[in-house]
């Protein structure tokens, strides 16, 4: 499956009508929607009414980033609950000691294994039907071999799931996967970090299940954002960016505006 990342409803939406069956809400991308950085300052709550909004509106399977789960083994319980009574698919929990950091930077610092492991029994036992994703964060901190015995310990713990972040080569990933065997594992394609750019066909035959593109559209929306409004502030005017916008006819059909306006007339009418 290649899921590219979304923060809120709308990129939802855009990604589902360009032929994606799942979505990844990231939770860097998130935050930073919220003008945050991606330290662990995001809330349960936050998150939650996200991801709401997102199932509300559009129906595509939802991975949800739950960082750390938002705390120890209890937070972790209320967190699976919350967030696949609000719609998740899956549920990704991560190996970090808080203040958690993006996998792709440095100073990021692991907990025990064995915290881990009780954080995916947790999830396990809350959990009705979704999937229960756990990333290994220690191949920047403690090494490869690290990495692998831990995927090894999480599966045994019942990981539905195995994500190795920050992999630095197209070899490590491949070792990865040979060292685990015949089991899910997700790869992370972001930008600009420890990760060289693998497509997800490369990914595919290196036998993985998922790839996630959890902050590309974020980053290219932003970048187109920031271009527009330096246009506005320079030449006062929206003319030199007509063409690359998203016209309101467009924007009206993808959040079914039509339905709407026919709905409440018709209710108006007593129809």
């Amino acid at each position: 499956m290649v899921i590219p990342g979304v923060f809120n409803p709308f990129s939802a939406m855009l990604a589902k009508r360009s032929g994606f069956s799942a979505v990844y809400l990231s939770g860097g991308g998130l935050t930073s929607s919220l003008g945050l950085p991606d330290l662990g300052t995001i809330t349960l709550d936050e998150v939650e009414w996200v991801l709401q909004r997102i199932t509300e509106t559009v129906d595509v399977k939802v991975v949800v980033d739950a960082d750390t789960g938002f705390g120890e083994v209890l937070n972790v319980f209320r967190a699976v609950k919350r967030l696949e009574r609000a719609g998740a698919w899956a549920i990704q929990i991560e190996d970090q000691v808080m203040p958690k950091k993006c996998g792709h930077l440095k100073g990021k610092e692991v907990v025990r294994p064995e915290a881990m492991v009780e954080k995916i029994r947790t999830a396990l036992k809350a959990r009705e039907k979704s999937i229960i994703i756990a990333r290994v964060d220690s191949r920047s901190v403690l090494g490869m071999r690290d990495a692998i015995e831990r995927a090894k310990r999480y599966l045994d713990a019942g990981a539905d799931v195995i994500f190795p972040e920050a992999l630095e080569t197209k070899e490590e990933f491949s070792e990865f996967k040979k060292e685990l065997g015949n089991v899910r594992l997700l790869a992370n394609m972001t930008e600009f970090g420890r990760t060289p750019l693998i497509t997800a066909d490369e990914f595919r035959e290196m036998g993985y299940s998922m790839v996630i593109f959890p902050v590309t559209a974020f980053r290219v929306a932003a970048k187109a954002m920031k271009e527009a409004y330096d246009v506005l502030a320079k030449e006062g005017t929206q003319s030199s960016l007509m063409d690359k916008m998203m016209t309101r006819e467009e924007q009206y059909d993808v959040v079914n505006y039509y339905f709407y306006e026919d709905l409440d007339s018709s209710m108006s009418k007593g129809l």
